[in-house]
């Protein structure tokens, strides 16, 4: 099945075929070596690296027969389809070997451990594993996608059988146990089921996809209760458009308050000026846009942008454009390496950073997964037809077929190099249609519509230009959209704003000072492990931006400030975010007066370097990508997140541990600082008092007991611990370990750090 809506040539095109690209570079029989081992089968060759390597195994396949259908669906590669053919024949063999119909990249051992209903739960982990439902979801979106897309019935096929083994599993489950499954990352779960329930029309799917509702998250957000400040911002997305699509089904409201609340919040409370959020994963304070290396986990955005999807077509609001737009351009484009093609992960806010990338063979981030996915959908929202009406959603050059009306519309743009854009009726045969246009947020002056250079429509209402007419071939609709410079504030410091011109992030070249010798990055843990540069802040007199910034002669979308750096003769050349790659930037600047800047003093920026100057390594406590990159270990351990300090914890109880592998130098003298809440004290669990007093061990060396008895109510503080030289002589990584004794707790921690200076 072909799309009805082509790219042209332009920006997108290329990131498209950027794309296809590495679809057709991947090898299927390595993708699904972890799915011949999970059946106890020897691959035909061997597995991938990063991600592949782990218990997350599989995921990466679900991600690109996701990506394949897509793309083939839009460029009709006979090449990607043989490959698909080929994916979905390996996966019916590889799941003849389980007689239950269970297929993924890992052992079926943890989901037979959750089926008996005695099983172990954390964020992160369930019956033993890493997210496996998270995973397994992967694989049922990507054979689902495959069917609706291509009509592939034997994708159905296995996916059925894949359900069905589910189902028989889950069925044993209490209404209790279930909601406790749900407590670990589980993807999509009740949006796959409910895609079972529209092919097949069985209740049971559709009843299943209920019960995957978590509603520990859900509940509140249907009462328009903000409770998702240390939440994992991924983990709780695809259960919203699980949400939505269920009320495409039922109807029922609370469905649907569920994603516009949850919407709302997110992109107005809680998303960078790229569209992009969450810090470390997590999604923060209401109103703060926190900086940093590991912010807009772009998996993150991908998702919203489905999220979006939904709500648009309940209302056809241009507000939910306005925000796909933005995060289209200076996320989803931004995110993927022009020569390489290769995708983020995070992508930084820490102003004086850069891009980092993802490698072909050795990351497979759940980015790299949602990256992969990416490049097929940019036509997806140009246009949205519904009956005899026409939305213009996007200014992207491309080319709708609607066959049924005996239509092919093109928009020619250059869009956002140009600020006009021309619908041409190439096939048209006097069919009544009405054109919406949309008017964006960002447009300076009326939006304007001329159809064969005489009619002009100026009038705009519900945020798009309306058009009703007769349409005969040959007809021409020219579009201006007024665009100029313009500040975005942040939401927590009026000082700290970005600067943009139409929709698009204009983004500070800072060069390659102190640039690594790579951008592609394997392990997260290195991220912070590069110096910061000096970023000016821009002292400017007025508040009009054409007055210091000016376009550079004879380039497009290219600006120079004029001299207004804090030392007074520094200009700045800015360019669009997604043009950016391999050199620093930054988006967000300090901007102010000469008299704020007089006043200024950026503590913030002065104690970020200190730490980092001195800091070999450290874990933020309840974030997935932190501890498990240090290899995290744990029994009788809970972690969880102290809104009022804004931070994760963990801490152990009884007899349990937690202990996390760091990176030591062992040249030099090494300190352990360990961040505690000041109003800890006896915790009393079911009327049982628990003190907090616990040791602490480095590669099975107690080095300290210690003793938490609120001594510093209501805030954060350190303590740091000398570590004897011998523990870390002739050592790269050491166990760092928190242990409790019966009757006592270990922690909560809310920050481990190796540094190799005492200043505490």
């Amino acid at each position: 099945m072909a799309d009805n809506t082509k790219l042209l040539t332009g920006l997108f095109k290329q990131s498209e075929d950027k794309g296809k690209e590495y679809l057709l570079y991947l090898d299927i029989d390595r993708l699904l070596a972890p799915c011949y081992e999970a059946v106890c089968q020897t691959p035909k060759k061997p597995r991938y690296g990063g991600w592949e390597s782990t218990e997350i195994a599989g995921h990466s396949v679900g991600h690109w027969l996701s990506a394949a259908a897509a793309m083939y669906a839009v460029t009709e590669d006979r090449e990607l389809k043989q490959k698909i053919d080929y994916a979905v024949e390996e996966l019916e063999q590889i799941q003849k070997y389980d007689g239950e119909g269970y297929v993924s990249g890992f052992s079926r051992t943890c989901f037979d451990n959750v089926f008996s209903g005695d099983f172990q739960v954390d964020n992160f982990s369930l019956g033993g594993s890493w997210v496996p439902w998270y995973s397994i979801h992967k694989i049922y979106a990507g054979l689902i996608d495959v069917y609706t897309i291509l009509r592939d019935v034997k994708a159905l096929e296995i996916v059925l059988k894949l359900a069905s083994w589910a189902k028989a599993g889950l069925d044993k489950l209490s209404d209790e146990q279930f909601e406790r499954m749900l407590i670990c990352e589980h993807g999509g779960m009740n949006e796959v089921m409910a895609d079972l329930y529209i092919i097949t029309g069985k209740q049971g799917y559709l009843d299943l996809a209920k019960r995957f509702c978590h509603q520990a998250i859900l509940q509140p957000l249907s009462q328009s209760i903000d409770d998702l400040e240390g939440k994992h911002a991924n983990t709780q997305i695809p259960k919203v458009i699980g949400a939505a699509k269920l009320y495409d089904i039922t109807g029922d409201l609370k469905y649907k308050e569920m994603a516009v609340f949850f919407w709302q919040q997110v992109t107005n409370y809680r998303s960078y000026v790229i569209g992009g959020n969450s810090i470390g994963e997590h999604f923060g304070p209401s109103d703060q846009e926190q900086l940093g290396v590991t912010s807009a986990e772009t998996c993150n955005t991908h998702n919203m942008l489905k999220l979006t999807e939904y709500l648009y077509r309940w209302s056809h609001k241009s507000v939910y454009m306005d925000y796909y737009e933005r995060a289209l351009y200076n996320h989803i484009l931004a995110s993927q390496d022009p020569d390489s093609g290769m995708t983020t992960y995070f992508v930084s806010t820490q102003p004086g950073h850069f891009k980092v990338y993802c490698s072909p063979e050795d990351s497979f981030w759940c980015c790299t997964g949602t990256g992969m996915e990416n490049p097929a959908l940019y036509t997806r929202n140009i246009y949205y037809q519904e009956q005899d009406q026409l939305y213009v959603n996007l200014f992207i050059a491309s080319e709708l077929t609607v066959a049924e009306k005996q239509l092919k519309i093109s928009q020619e743009t250059s869009f956002p190099a140009s600020n006009r854009s021309t619908l041409v009726f190439k096939e048209a045969n006097h069919e009544k249609l009405t054109v919406h246009i949309r008017v964006p947020y960002w447009g300076v002056g009326a939006v304007t519509a001329t159809i064969n250079g005489t009619e002009v429509f100026t009038h705009a209402k519900n945020g798009y230009l309306t058009i009703n007419r007769e349409w005969k071939s040959g007809d021409c609709v020219e579009i201006e959209l007024p665009m100029n410079l313009h500040r975005y504030v942040s939401s927590d410091n009026p000082q700290k704003q970005a600067i943009m011109y139409g929709p698009i992030v204009l983004a500070g070249a800072l060069g390659k000072e102190h640039f690594p010798e790579t951008d592609i990055l394997e392990d997260h843990m290195k991220l912070d492990n590069h110096p910061l540069i000096d970023v000016p802040v821009l002292v400017a007199d007025t508040e009009d931006l054409n007055h210091w910034i000016r376009p550079i002669e004879n380039s497009i979308l290219r600006f120079e400030t004029l001299a207004v750096g804090q030392s007074g003769n520094q200009k700045i050349t800015l360019i669009p975010f997604y043009q950016l790659h391999h050199q620093r930037y930054t988006i967000y600047w300090n901007i102010m007066n000469e008299a704020a800047y007089h006043n200024f003093h950026d503590g913030e920026e002065e104690e970020l370097r200190r730490k980092r100057d001195i800091t070999v390594d450290y874990v933020n406590p309840n974030e997935q990508q932190p501890e498990i990159e240090h290899h995290l270990s744990s029994s009788n351990s809970n972690s969880g997140y102290l809104n009022i300090v804004h931070k994760g914890w963990r801490d152990c109880r009884d007899e349990g541990i937690f202990s996390y592998e760091m990176a030591v130098q062992s040249t030099k003298q090494m300190y352990l600082v360990v961040t505690y809440f000041g109003s800890d004290s006896t915790l009393y669990v079911d009327g049982q008092a628990y003190n907090r007093e616990f040791d602490i061990v480095v590669d099975g060396t107690v080095i300290v007991n210690q003793k938490l008895e609120a001594i510093h109510p209501g805030k954060l503080f350190d303590v740091c611990y000398e570590i004897p030289r011998v523990l870390t002589k002739e050592k790269e990584r050491v166990e760092i370990k928190f242990s409790s004794k019966p009757g006592t707790v270990a922690g909560g921690v809310y920050g481990v750090r190796i540094i190799n200076e005492r200043v505490y």
